[in-house]
């Protein structure tokens, strides 16, 4: 049996006995989760996480390193940024469109008395965000987990090393083979996937039980039919006509990082599994794959931007607030704006979506309703971020591709 079929029968089984306990015994369930499901979950989160750091480094460096010309990494940076915001603009257009249409948040008679949401709603300034890319300690960065930082410290080292060329060629061998050790890790730790994503399932599926996933059944379609829409019309879309590759293909070759982002929900904890399988599976190149993946897994949230979207609808309906069309429009300035400000910020998602209410006049408490079902849609959305980040990575691989056609013509 392949690595993804195990994985996916994982998924499964976690979520049939992870549903099945709930329902028949709590007790039961509370015994397994703690001592059955809890562990195998976090020992796999612990066991990739702990590879994401030094992946980051190693290949980021690598990857500025394997470009070469500065002007090629200034290119590949436009292209990636310029795609990330408008697929997150597509993302809540989508959203909007469709929770406007199917209305989940009329009708379902939801008390808001007593709703409350005691987390952040203010995001750092976007120019501080801006400002805070550079570290001033690269160390406690990478020991602090900051993703921004971290990349703009490997795009400086390998700047340095493209640079002076064969003075360091022995530090761009240890790089090498530094990464070497770091993708053997990476298999060793896939073939721990399938009991890590049961056990994960398990306890998100059980957690939260049939009854929280029936009271909000309306608004958890439209944001999963949303997902489904964006990933095959935005991403498909782009494989199938930029990319001039068949989306399909793409999908069933990046299905194992898919799975394994749903089980964990953390961009940034799948990232050394989606680089891998974007490089050996979907045949980007190592350079590109290094520098689009990383900086998409920490800046581009278009499955975030869809529970935004949907969210807002549903809690403006819930409390019977009409939208303006210029409303709207704000709704989705700030969702896209935001997905930059709010990098690498914990609790990311409910951040933005507390930023995009108050834009609007909307109530933060709102944000009550929906938290209790949002660890599953987090789940979904996490798989189609990754899938963005590697459908990014295809197009500005092909489109390099055919720029060095055209300069060698």
């Amino acid at each position: 049996m392949s690595l993804t079929k195990k994985i996916l029968l994982g998924l499964g089984l976690g979520a049939v006995v992870g549903l099945i306990l709930n329902v028949t015994s709590p007790a039961a369930f509370e015994f397994a989760n703690t001592y059955i499901f809890v562990p195998l979950g976090q020992i796999f989160l612990n066991l990739i996480k702990m590879l994401v750091v030094p992946i980051v480094l190693v290949s980021i460096t690598l990857g500025v390193t394997g470009l070469g010309d500065p002007k090629k990494l200034g290119r590949i940076g436009a292209k990636t940024i310029t795609y990330f915001l408008a697929t997150t603009t597509f993302a809540i257009t989508i959203a909007i469109a469709l929770a406007s249409i199917f209305k989940p948040g009329v009708g379902g008679g939801f008390n808001t008395e007593g709703v409350t949401y005691d987390g952040a709603t203010e995001a750092p300034p976007v120019m501080e965000t801006l400002i805070n890319i550079i570290p001033t300690n690269p160390f406690t960065s990478m020991n602090d987990g900051n993703m921004l930082q971290i990349i703009a410290f490997a795009i400086f080292i390998g700047f340095a090393l493209t640079v002076l060329g064969e003075k360091t060629k022995g530090i761009v061998n240890l790089f090498e083979q530094a990464n070497e050790i770091l993708m053997y890790l990476v298999n060793l730790v896939m073939k721990t996937a399938p009991y890590g994503t049961f056990g994960l399932i398990a306890t998100a599926i059980g957690g939260q039980g049939y009854a929280a996933i029936k009271a909000m059944l309306a608004y958890f379609l439209i944001v999963l039919a949303a997902l489904l829409i964006h990933a095959v019309v935005t991403y498909g879309g782009t494989i199938a006509l930029i990319a001039k590759r068949n989306p399909i293909e793409f999908f069933k070759g990046f299905a194992p990082a898919m799975t394994v982002a749903f089980s964990t929900s953390s961009s940034n904890a799948t990232l050394p599994i989606s680089m891998e399988t974007a490089q050996k599976n979907l045949k980007v190149p190592e350079s590109i794959s290094s520098f689009v993946q990383p900086l998409g897994a920490t800046i581009n949230m278009d499955g975030t931007a869809i529970m935004q979207g949907v969210a807002t609808i549903f809690i403006a309906q819930v409390y019977g607030v009409d939208l303006t069309f210029t409303q709207i429009l704000v709704v989705i300035l700030t969702a896209v704006l935001a997905s930059v400000g709010t990098a690498g910020v914990p609790g990311v998602g409910l951040i933005m979506l507390a930023m995009v209410l108050t834009a609007v006049g909307l109530p933060a408490e709102g944000i009550g309703l929906i938290i209790g079902i949002d660890r599953l849609l987090d789940m979904t959305r996490t798989a189609v971020n990754i899938t963005g980040d590697a459908a990014c990575a295809v197009y500005v691989a092909e489109s390099e591709k055919k720029h060095l056609d055209k300069t060698t013509a």
